[in-house]
């Protein structure tokens, strides 16, 4: 930044501190200055993070009126944050960011992760992770507020390896088995249906 004509005062201030320590001339900080220099640091940072805000809210405002007129288009997208509220996504064309709320992933009900940075299905063990590049829709652009609401099309990925039983699983039918009722373990270890029985010896 030494050849630049309009310096960011943080530059400034090391100059100053360099013609100080140097013995360069008389525009070095003073007394005063080394004494609020934490002070001084401090308010530069916010001033700079206040900037950066103000810039990605302008961004996304400018990108969700460009979008505005394309609802229900797909796109080619990437999963770059996972939380309760769902699967934040970015479009891998234009960088425009925006959510894909847990109620557009599917029908079933998803379980977030934090550690796995994932959400689960919690009928299939099925996942939407961190990382996945996904197909996704344009379903709402609020230029006022610069959101975009995404539902991703593309299929979740197959259960982790090691990942805990799916209840899906554990429905599934099976020889012997009716539709619908759960094995669970008796006391002795031996399956049994987990559906309730009417009387005291089990009999209807």
């Amino acid at each position: 930044h030494f050849t630049s004509p309009i310096r960011r005062y943080a530059d400034v201030i090391v100059h100053r501190a360099l013609i100080r320590a140097l013995e360069l001339g008389a525009d070095g900080l003073t007394g005063e200055d080394i004494a609020r220099l934490e002070e001084t640091a401090e308010h530069i940072t916010m001033c700079e993070r206040r900037a950066m805000a103000a810039e990605r809210e302008a961004t996304d405002r400018y990108i969700a009126a460009f979008l505005q007129d394309k609802i229900g288009a797909q796109f080619a997208a990437r999963i770059t944050g996972v939380t309760k509220a769902g699967c934040f996504v970015r479009l891998l064309e234009s960088g425009a960011d925006g959510l894909a709320p847990m109620s557009r992933l599917g029908a079933e009900r998803w379980h977030y992760d934090d550690k796995a940075a994932c959400v689960t299905s919690e009928l299939t063990g099925r996942r939407y992770a961190l990382g996945q590049v996904v197909e996704v829709t344009l379903d709402e652009a609020q230029p006022v507020r610069g959101g975009l609401v995404f539902s991703i099309d593309t299929p979740p990925l197959a259960p982790a390896p090691g990942a805990k039983r799916p209840r899906a699983a554990l429905y599934a039918p099976r020889p012997g088995r009716p539709p619908g009722v759960r094995l669970g373990k008796s006391r002795g270890g031996k399956a049994k249906g987990s559906e309730k029985r009417g009387g005291r010896h089990g009999r209807p």
